[in-house]
């Protein structure tokens, strides 16, 4: 496809904090003698855009078309429009907004300082198309007028300024519109790769309306209910010059709303929207932003505004199609799974952020630890696949990964690791194992070999490995402050780093490539064991239980060690009285290492339990997403929705719901072996697999379990008990894998 490269902008003026400029409204009316039967317009914006022809807004979704580095990538939209042009007069608008390009929001990670930062701009060509023929109607150029629009400030991390008064009611309609127009000026091209965007776009969910309003201050505290990401529709009848602010948070402090948890720096002045009103009615709903919040805060109205319909509140996130589900009997359970998929959609925005209001970032780890997650519930490939190629984009010449992407280059000295890198092998690892995509594993394949190349340069003598970030935010501690040590938990990531490596590229026939990455796996094994475990106890350096859970999950001891050491597991789980005490990585592994050797039980009751520290003691101090930390209760808080904690779904559905796909590795083989816990009545789940959908529901029936079982055609496995059940019409534990019901008994 060609696309166009004529860049324009309003000029060089770009908006800084100190000296906001306003986003720019571009049009360009020009005359048809006939419509055309078919016609295209691609159009790419840098950073957000909004389209408009004939009056009528056509942008594909919301914050389009990505957020990406302009020397990485840069995203086009098409759209057929012959159903909107007429014989004679039309106007193409375009609004422009600063997106990833001018993001001085993020000067925690350096965006205030890239290379790339400039003042909005976009390229644009509409084509008359006769089958593979085109022919250009117009493309961006002088041509298009260019004015401010009322929009006098936009950051997508900060908020916007909007100034109704300055509106242009005519600027979309044929004829001279009011105010002042210039041309419009030619704009430096951008480096990065161009590319057509086909992922699913940012989408409003749904709406919600507050379930409470209160006064606070000389504001109204609007509450609605849960944490999400999105923003707010502003409905009210005012008078000219009348101004109201609108601050987003997920957290108070003595009633009042806390905004010190919204920037790294802890200052107060993000999430944070301004309005100023025409005369009449007034709506507004911020274009170039998006908040995470449960909270707003509004100052400005007067009693007789701060109604319900004053603010609602619009749910935003990358259209995700669903392909799971769980619930059961457990409204503990069933609270904190809804908090996961919260915090997983919310996260999602065009890729998988860590955070929806303080940083809004692609951390790589995040996305990492919550993969296998987000396939068993959701269809993220296509955005997978695009994010990935940012990833590679932003690979450095000597094969090293920034923390962060998309990263202005900020996130390679520090925020990194192999337990960050890592994403560059799991999400290919997933989808291959998930969705049997071998195309991820060969896009990326160059990209992980030259990781490889780089990852041994980094080794140890004593073969390990020992750089980056570690078990992040363990439980009650500092989020660096971790048990396990670095060297441990970075050398078998690297070991599971080239583990994943030798079999992708086994499958995609590398085999000297995959020969390389497995020698160099077994290296990272053998000195793992050769430095870090302490063979006459058999405790795993560190002496905790994401040392010794790590060590187990990723097969570092022989089958004939594993009984001895996951007895020491236990050891320390109960010297922690029965309490989770991990950081994300230990946490992403601990209860699968639970269940592997017989103690869901235990498991379940450290993810539920009302204390400090578990899941259970987040919804019940109110929790509606996942947090950052599992810390007591303070006044200071970091993060209250973060998804690198939201592996438990995937227990929920493996272990209590008892879908395990691909227990050997064979995308068409799953087991199904569920736990059935005691109090529970029921529990169910679904999972669409690239052969059809798996159906798995168990409940109590007097002395018994009915288990109800749905699998597609061609999918073979085992259905398996657990401990102490078997089958009341076989009396074994295990039977082939086949859709029907089935009772087993406790024996």
């Amino acid at each position: 496809m060609e696309f166009p490269e004529s860049f324009i902008y309003a000029g060089p003026a770009f908006s800084a904090p100190e000296q906001p400029v306003p986003a720019p409204y571009f049009r360009r009316q020009f005359r048809l003698e006939r419509v055309p039967e078919q016609a295209e317009l691609l159009i790419c914006g840098i950073g957000f855009y909004e389209l408009y022809v004939n009056g009528q807004r056509i942008t594909r979704g919301r914050l389009a078309p990505y957020i990406s580095s302009p020397d990485v990538a840069v995203y086009y939209d098409a759209y057929d429009v012959a159903p909107l042009l007429r014989s004679g007069e039309n106007v193409i608008g375009v609004w422009l907004g600063n997106g990833f390009q001018n993001n001085p929001g993020g000067y925690v990670w350096d965006f205030d300082k890239a290379r790339f930062r400039g003042a909005p701009r976009f390229a644009l060509r509409l084509d008359e198309c006769s089958g593979e023929k085109r022919q250009a109607i117009l493309e961006s150029d002088k041509a298009f007028l260019t004015a401010p629009s009322p929009l006098l400030s936009d950051d997508y991390r900060v908020g916007e300024t909007y100034d109704a008064r300055k509106e242009r009611p005519d600027w979309l309609l044929p004829g001279t519109p009011s105010g002042e127009w210039k041309p419009a000026l030619c704009a430096e091209r951008p480096r990065g790769e161009r590319v057509l965007r086909t992922i699913e776009p940012v989408t409003i969910e749904k709406e919600l309306r507050p379930v409470s309003i209160r006064k606070v201050d000389d504001g109204y505290l609007y509450d609605f209910g849960e944490n999400n990401a999105g923003v707010c529709r502003l409905h009210v009848t005012a008078e000219a010059g009348q101004t109201i602010t609108m601050h987003h948070g997920e957290h108070l402090i003595d009633g009042k709303l806390d905004l010190t948890n919204l920037t790294c720096d802890r200052t107060t002045g993000s999430q944070k929207d301004v309005y100023i009103c025409k005369d009449g009615e007034n709506v507004y709903t911020p274009t170039f932003t998006y908040h995470g919040f449960q909270y707003v805060w509004i100052r400005g109205l007067r009693p007789e505004q701060a109604t319900e319909d004053a603010l609602t509140y619009l749910v935003m996130h990358t259209q995700l199609p669903v392909r799971g589900g769980f619930r059961c009997s457990d409204e503990t359970v069933n609270r904190i799974h809804e908090a996961s998929m919260r915090s997983t959609l919310s996260n999602f925005v065009h890729f998988p952020t860590d955070c929806p209001q303080r940083e809004k970032n692609g951390w790589t780890a995040d996305a990492a630890l919550s993969a296998e997650h987000t396939l068993l519930y959701f269809a993220p490939e296509r955005c997978y696949h695009e994010w990935l190629r940012n990833i590679r984009g932003s690979q450095a010449p000597d094969g090293s990964l920034p923390g962060i992407v998309p990263t202005a280059g900020w996130g390679f000295a520090w925020g990194n690791g192999p337990a960050w890198d890592c994403v560059l092998f799991w999400l290919p690892y997933t989808l291959m194992q998930y969705r049997n995509d071998l195309d991820a594993v060969r896009k990326n394949a160059h990209s992980m070999l030259r990781y490889l190349d780089y990852l041994t340069t980094k080794i140890r003598p004593d073969g390990l490995v020992a750089f980056g970030l570690g078990d992040w935010c363990p439980a009650g501690r500092g989020c660096g402050d971790y048990l396990a040590p670095l060297e441990l938990t970075d050398s078998i990531m690297a070991m599971d780093i080239c583990r994943k490596a030798a079999e992708m590229f086994r499958r995609i026939g590398r085999q000297k490539q995959s020969a390389f990455a497995a020698e160099l796996a077994d290296a990272f094994r053998q000195s793992i064991r050769s430095n870090l475990i302490d063979w006459e106890t058999m405790l795993v350096k560190g002496n905790c239980q994401t040392s010794q859970a790590m060590a187990l999950y990723f097969h570092v001891f022989e089958e004939t060690e594993c009984a001895q050491a996951f007895a020491r597991l236990m050891e320390i789980i109960e010297t922690d009285g029965e309490r989770m005490n991990v950081g994300v990585l230990g946490g992403r592994v601990l209860f699968h290492v639970l269940s592997a050797y017989g103690q869901s039980a235990l498991a379940l009751h450290m993810i539920t339990r009302p204390d400090f520290p578990s899941y259970g003691n987040w919804i019940a101090r109110g929790a509606t997403t996942l947090w950052e930390e599992f810390q007591p209760e303070r006044d200071e808080v970091t993060s209250l929705n973060h998804h690198f904690w939201g592996n438990v779904s995937s227990w929920f559905m493996q272990a209590l719901a008892g879908i395990r796909c691909f227990p050997t590795q064979n995308p068409n083989e799953i087991r199904i072996q569920p736990f059935f816990p005691d109090g529970m009545t029921f529990a169910e789940g679904w999972h669409q697999m690239p052969q059809g959908r798996v159906f798995v529901r168990w409940e109590r029936a007097d002395a018994q379990i009915c288990l109800h079982i749905e699998v597609p055609d061609g999918v073979r496995g085992w259905i398996v008990l657990e401990s102490g059940y078997k089958f009341a019409d076989t009396e074994t534990t295990k039977r082939p894998l086949e859709s029907g019901s089935f009772f087993a008994k406790d024996h």
